[in-house]
């Protein structure tokens, strides 16, 4: 079920606040608002709620036997990328980067906030597209830049549709081909990163891929390969 309101703080926050009331969110319902307050992307960035985009909050009940709960971010954005991919007139435009961004020709389309509540997990998604904001430290897009904007309530029933089949496919199969599709959807191996880690220190390097467990492989200057569990990744 997609519930959408006109307008809200934040959706991940709506959900977070039901859940804690006791309510239980079954997977696959969904909260779309058509504008938000307060909506916050990863490290606490505020998101722009341009009228006509999509923002959405699901919940994942993570189960025995599931794999890692963090390996989400790769289902969301596999999912997000395969909703998106059939609305392009050339599907290489479209490309993944660490942890759960979608670039468009380079530019920044999309945003995945996964949070903690109790046993569950949110996870919020917004996708520029009618209209992207106009950022200082990165390149942005929306799905308006090469041709008309889609409708937001079916981008919605197409987006929930593909995270369903997504958790069934790890949850089946586990993280293995998940990893390899996301490796095929991003930015090729050698692409050159900067990373601004956990710890705030900024490392230079190149794409070494995905280790098992979904964290970034940073190829450093001095050859040497370093995994990245957290941190703000930007095309060098």
């Amino acid at each position: 079920m997609i519930h959408t309101v006109a307008e809200t703080g934040s959706t991940n926050a709506d959900l977070a606040a039901r859940l804690r009331g006791g309510e239980y969110v079954p997977e696959g319902d969904w909260l779309v608002a058509e504008r938000q307050t307060a909506g916050r992307g990863r490290q606490g960035r505020e998101w722009f709620d341009g009228y006509g985009n999509f923002m959405g909050s699901t919940v994942v009940h993570p189960a025995d036997g599931d794999p890692p709960v963090h390996t989400l971010t790769l289902v969301a954005s596999l999912a997000l990328y395969e909703a998106i991919v059939p609305l392009l007139p050339q599907p290489g435009q479209l490309q993944i980067k660490w942890p759960n961004d979608l670039l468009l020709s380079g530019g920044k389309l999309s945003g995945i906030l996964l949070e903690r509540e109790g046993k569950a997990v949110i996870l919020g998604i917004g996708v520029n597209l009618a209209a992207a904001p106009k950022l200082d430290d990165r390149q942005t897009a929306a799905l308006s830049d090469i041709g008309p904007a889609p409708d937001r309530e079916l981008f919605a029933t197409m987006l929930a549709g593909h995270v369903s089949r997504e958790l069934d496919r790890w949850r089946q199969f586990g993280l293995d081909p998940i990893r390899n599709r996301w490796l095929a959807a991003a930015h090729p191996l050698g692409t050159p990163l900067a990373v601004h880690d956990a710890g705030g220190d900024r490392l230079a390097g190149s794409f070494s891929g995905l280790s098992e467990d979904g964290s970034l492989m940073l190829r450093l200057e001095d050859g040497t390969t370093r995994a990245i569990h957290a941190g703000d990744v930007m095309l060098a």
